[in-house]
């Protein structure tokens, strides 16, 4: 032990430079990710601003039994699990596509812009998104429909029609991330052995049989620990973009459970109430990650731990 905690001391003073560049990263999850747990206790009582957290009643599980029991649960976790599903079958392909696309063109010019310009969408705002995406799919102004009727077809009011959030949702996000998220993929690519081209040259593979038998290969540790933290976060529907986007004539298919907890718990200031549905959430997005990763270290020995 006392060897340990020297060895320890010595890593600590000869790399202290370098962890003093983390203070930073830990300090943000320690002010805005753990301390805020301990609100989770809100849940379990009838919280009151006047007596505050620890001198208000407990009641238990009172409120997961109000949201399991309310008509609406059902509606809000199968729009909030259907749109997770939805971004995870349809975006996660893309980045891979993007990344392995790139990696074929040889002309660093036309690379360095194609990468520059899938990159940008991840820099501007969601409100600015939000606004855009209203914008465009205007149905008196907006350019699709303008295209719409130019081929004869009525125009469509696409953002107070229920049916066509969840594509509007996916498609606009995969727009935004594709080129973002295809960075790590780029990057597992730089560590292929530059030798096992040459020897798929030599047995004559083409560019597609290359792509299957090399590149895929070298870079499924990286798509496999990818796909394991985007199952964890399959009900971790970004908040901000879907309050933007829906109205009441989309709750139909929009309503998630971050929305339905926002207005349960800021709106109508039931706060132990919006509490419990967002604790539910994150107990649901923790088995999903536990499982996804329990899977993939049984059936491919590559897992986050």
């Amino acid at each position: 032990m006392i060897g340990w905690l020297r060895r320890t001391g010595r890593d600590v003073v000869r790399d202290r430079y370098i962890l003093l560049l983390l203070l930073p990263l830990i300090a943000y999850y320690i002010v805005f990710k753990y301390l805020p747990m301990a609100g989770i206790v809100i849940s379990f009582k009838q919280y009151s601003l006047v007596k505050g957290i620890w001198a208000s009643d407990w009641v238990g599980l009172k409120y997961y039994y109000q949201f399991f029991n309310s008509p609406d649960a059902l509606q809000i976790i199968r729009n909030t699990f259907l749109l997770g599903v939805y971004r995870l079958v349809f975006g996660f392909p893309f980045p891979i596509i993007l990344a392995i696309l790139l990696n074929e063109v040889r002309i660093s010019f036309f690379k360095r812009f194609v990468q520059t310009v899938s990159y940008l969408p991840h820099f501007i705002s969601t409100v600015v998104v939000a606004g855009m995406i209203t914008v465009f799919l205007s149905p008196s102004a907006g350019v699709v429909n303008d295209w719409l009727q130019a081929l004869g077809l009525e125009p469509i009011n696409f953002m107070s029609e229920a049916k066509w959030f969840r594509t509007i949702y996916v498609t606009s996000g995969i727009w935004q991330e594709a080129g973002w998220s295809s960075i790590i993929y780029l990057a597992a690519l730089t560590a292929i052995n530059p030798t096992l081209y040459e020897a798929a040259d030599i047995d004559g593979a083409g560019r597609w049989k290359k792509i299957r038998h090399v590149t895929l290969p070298g870079i499924a540790p990286a798509i496999i620990i990818i796909l394991i933290m985007n199952i964890g976060s399959i009900i971790d529907i970004g908040f901000e973009k879907v309050f933007l986007l829906y109205n009441a004539a989309t709750y139909e298919t929009a309503d998630i459970i971050s929305t339905y907890a926002y207005r349960s718990g800021i709106v109508q200031g039931n706060f132990s109430y919006g509490t419990a549905i967002d604790l539910f959430m994150g107990i649901i997005g923790l088995v999903f990650v536990v499982g996804a990763n329990y899977a993939s270290r049984k059936l491919t020995e590559t897992s986050l731990w």
